[in-house]
């Protein structure tokens, strides 16, 4: 069999482009926010270089904080797709990662301690796990309401983001509860919380393979089934692209030493002094990670299982879905009691990056993960979402604010400002996009 066997035959009027996008099957919306992505980074360090004399954005510690930063909204906004897909919204997000942090404060640092021990190793674990089960309750409950009450979800979750809010206020009468567990603290990222060069290294090559077997499944599942399939030079090109992307972000995270505090403390900590030029590299922090694992389950999830196809037949038709056997009850529920567990998660992230639990900890994240998730390509009408294109969402939000305040454009009311533009703009582009391909 050759790759030309089922390869559909192109217009006679597409251009090189167009031949190159239909060969390769990116989206051109994906390329599009790569674009915009790339546009945002290189017009900030440009601006930095010539009006500021200090072009800072395009650096490995600038470009390392970034990935930090967009991990907490990155695994919420994969769950907001699933949410809006299905038609439905939570703006309840931000809430839920505030209350989950607050009781996972209290959980280990004021109760726990007093059974297990302060410094228990499996403090943590405990805390994590809470953390994440309390999360995915307030979901289910939520989701119970929208599923068999018929309360619209924009209601349930609109008064969640208050009840929520107010119960993190009353667990601990408003207090601050610091500092967490040592080992709870690491999840958080920094120095201590990263895994290094050779880690990193270990991890893009695995991932690398998993980009070529990837690539290599898919060209043979088409085969399979008889489905067209990609030139040679399109999926060699694929994986490359995959793989250099990958390298990529290694090397940029692998170049961003420790601060010198940091390496003086570590060293006095083995009784040495600081060696000459001592370079110890961040590598990938543990939030990043985590957003990476997260990411790759949500696709499988969405892409390869029955409960993904599901999501998107209630997207797309809801009354001819629940026609056709789909249980859309239960699968309200269930993508609600997952927003809420991830959202668990991100409070986990959160309050270990900030060593404590405070009132104001996800404030307006549901804002942001909204916005992310509609940046990122999923319509607010339903049944179209990508969960890489959430994450892109998020990274272009962070980009944009961590951009604003290293060129010291404004105060905070200005960045909302420029937030909200783009949030507004994305829905219009989206508008033009589903006009021209209907």
């Amino acid at each position: 069999m050759t790759d030309t066997t089922h390869r559909p035959q192109a217009p006679a009027e597409e251009g090189l482009i167009g031949r190159f996008l239909r060969a390769t099957e990116l989206d051109p919306r994906l390329i599009g926010m790569v674009g915009a992505l790339l546009l945002i980074w290189v017009g900030f360090h440009a601006y930095g270089a010539l009006v500021l004399g200090d072009g800072t954005f395009l650096t490995p510690r600038n470009l390392w904080n970034l990935s930090v930063q967009t991990a907490t909204i990155g695994i919420m906004a994969t769950g907001m797709v699933l949410v809006i897909i299905t038609r439905n919204i939570d703006l309840s997000v931000g809430s839920i990662v505030g209350v989950t942090g607050m009781y996972m404060g209290l959980l280990q640092v004021e109760w726990l301690p007093q059974y297990l021990g302060l410094g228990h190793p499996a403090i943590w674990i405990v805390t994590v796990i809470f953390g994440i089960i309390l999360g995915a309750l307030i979901g289910a409950l939520q989701g119970s309401l929208i599923a068999f009450l018929s309360i619209p979800s924009f209601i349930v979750t609109l008064g969640g983001l208050l009840i929520w809010r107010g119960v993190a206020f009353l667990a601990a009468d408003g207090r601050t509860i610091s500092p967490v567990d040592p080992t709870f603290a690491l999840i958080g990222g920094g120095p201590y919380g990263s895994i290094g060069a050779t880690g990193s290294w270990i991890i893009a090559a695995i991932t690398c393979v998993g980009v070529i077997w990837l690539v290599a499944r898919g060209r043979a599942n088409r085969t399979l089934h008889g489905f067209p399939l990609r030139p040679i030079w399109a999926e060699v090109f694929m994986a490359v692209l995959g793989c250099a992307v990958i390298l990529i972000a290694t090397m940029v995270v692998n170049s961003y030493p420790w601060p010198k505090g940091i390496l003086k403390d570590y060293y006095a900590t083995l009784g040495q002094e600081v060696p000459e030029g001592a370079f110890i590299a961040h590598g990938f922090a543990y939030p990043v990670i985590i957003l990476g694992v997260v990411a790759i389950l949500m696709t499988i999830l969405m892409t390869r299982t029955r409960f993904g196809r599901y999501v998107f037949a209630i997207g797309g038709n809801p009354e001819a879905a629940a026609l056709s056997g789909i249980n859309t009850r239960a699968m309200t529920v269930k993508i609600f009691t997952l927003m809420g567990a991830l959202a668990g998660l991100a409070g986990v992230i959160g309050s270990a990056r900030l060593n404590s639990a405070t009132n104001a900890l996800g404030d307006l994240d549901e804002l942001y993960v909204i916005a992310a998730a509609v940046v990122g390509g999923t319509s607010l009408a339903g049944g179209v979402g990508t969960i890489y294109g959430a994450i892109i969402g998020a990274l272009v939000l962070v980009s944009l604010q961590t951009g604003m305040v290293l060129i010291g454009f404004g105060d905070g009311s200005y960045r909302k400002i420029v937030i909200g533009a783009a949030l507004v703009l994305a829905v219009y582009l989206d508008i033009v996009y589903r006009k021209r391909i209907k």
